[in-house]
């Protein structure tokens, strides 16, 4: 029976997306929800499955093409597939793989993973494979470029993560290499301008004392990870004070829509996590609600589906403010840019010691800039100033406010 294999059901905030890689060829005997292809969107990548056990007859887009939501990508044919045999390590993987699958050195490769492992020039003989007779997949090459664990040169057992994508590799005087913008990258291009051009964007900064924080993390460190078994980050912290700050200045938790303000009463924040696709923001949702544990808990979960390119649309829609956190890649000091339609988000930094006068005594202590850039047509400067100066002192005197004292 002919079934026709269609885009996925595309949110409205997402108009079209692009057919990014067909994982099978006309003709390909394929099983129950194996990849058939990736959708690339503005926010993430969409993967369709098989419906059933059949062959794929015939593809209607092809890679490159724009799609619309619920458009017809291909035709497919159900029917029983026969179990392919195990393979041995290192030989040509079987049936639906065969066409696919191309041996590089000792390892198979799917036309994806070829192509990813090429651009980030990785030893594939570092690759481990996830798929079907140990084939090496997309997601195995993402991992690995996350991890640094296949760089060449690097060695397997000591391999650090990755602080960037590898360069490319250049031959020649002058060498260029012109590549194509992926459509994450486009959309991120896009929304920058945009907010920098329809926004009254301003910013004003101030530094925290990170003294007691660390003295908490210190403290408790070992026994909130055997307790919630979750690290106890710094992330938890400012996402708790953001929270308490939202609710003292909601013209901070606000939203712009054409010449409506829209107040929400509700914290849903967004927190920037780098990927190797670029940076998405995905969002914690009515963070007044979540426990510390909690958040640190989700905040691991969206850093590793994000390297893993496994979030989705839904975690990533929405958000009434947004935390990034360039310190951890060493900035001290930097103005982030609004994510449109909210009107302030908070930029975190490097904690350095720092000399600083405390009663009329110059001590050393662990300091960190923020900045808070927000749209002015909205918040007042006054109210921006007040709302970083009640999260620098909820920072610095954090059991007060965990404890709810």
């Amino acid at each position: 029976m002919a079934i026709q294999i269609k885009a996925p059901s595309f949110p409205e905030s997402v108009a079209e997306g692009t057919v990014s890689t067909w994982h099978k060829k006309p003709g390909e005997a394929v099983k129950r929800d194996e990849l058939l292809v990736d959708i690339e969107t503005d926010k993430v990548v969409l993967e369709v499955v098989a419906p059933a056990d059949g062959t794929l007859s015939e593809i209607k887009a092809e890679e490159g093409a724009q799609v619309a939501s619920e458009e017809v990508l291909a035709l497919f044919s159900e029917g029983g597939v026969a179990a392919a045999p195990a393979q041995a390590a290192g030989d040509k993987p079987a049936a639906a793989e065969e066409d696919e699958a191309q041996q590089v050195g000792s390892k198979w490769l799917s036309p994806a993973a070829r192509k990813l492992a090429a651009e980030h020039d990785l030893d594939v003989e570092k690759l481990h494979g996830s798929g079907k007779s140990g084939v090496v997949l997309k997601q195995d090459v993402l991992a690995a470029v996350e991890s640094g664990s296949a760089k060449k040169g690097a060695a397997p057992a000591a391999a650090k993560p990755a602080a960037a994508p590898a360069a490319p590799v250049f031959e020649g005087a002058r060498p260029e290499q012109r590549v194509p913008m992926s459509r994450l990258r486009q959309t991120i291009a896009k929304r920058l301008v945009q907010a920098q051009q329809t926004a009254a964007m301003l910013t004003t900064y101030n530094e925290v004392d990170m003294s007691a924080v660390m003295a908490l993390r210190a403290q408790y460190r070992d026994v909130f990870q055997k307790v919630h078994d979750t690290k106890l980050g710094f992330m938890g912290f400012f996402v708790k004070a953001c929270t308490e700050a939202l609710k003292r200045f909601p013209d901070v938790n606000a939203s712009i829509d054409g010449t409506d303000i829209v107040y929400h009463g509700y914290q849903d924040i967004g927190v920037a996590v780098s990927t190797p696709r670029g940076l998405v923001v995905p969002v914690l949702r009515d963070t007044d609600s979540m426990k510390l544990a909690d958040v640190e808990k989700q905040i691991v979960d969206f850093g590793k589906r994000g390297r893993d390119g496994k979030l989705g649309i839904e975690d990533m829609t929405g958000g009434t403010f947004t935390i990034t956190n360039g310190g951890i890649f060493g900035s001290l000091l930097s103005t982030p840019i609004l994510n449109p339609p909210q009107t302030a988000i908070l930029g975190m930094h490097k904690i350095q010691e720092r000399p600083i006068a405390v009663e009329g005594q110059v001590v050393i202590r662990p300091m960190m800039y923020l900045a808070l850039s927000y749209d002015h047509r909205m918040i007042d400067g006054k109210d921006a100033v007040q709302f970083l100066v009640a999260v620098k002192e909820l920072l610095e005197d954090p059991a007060r406010f965990l404890l709810e004292a």
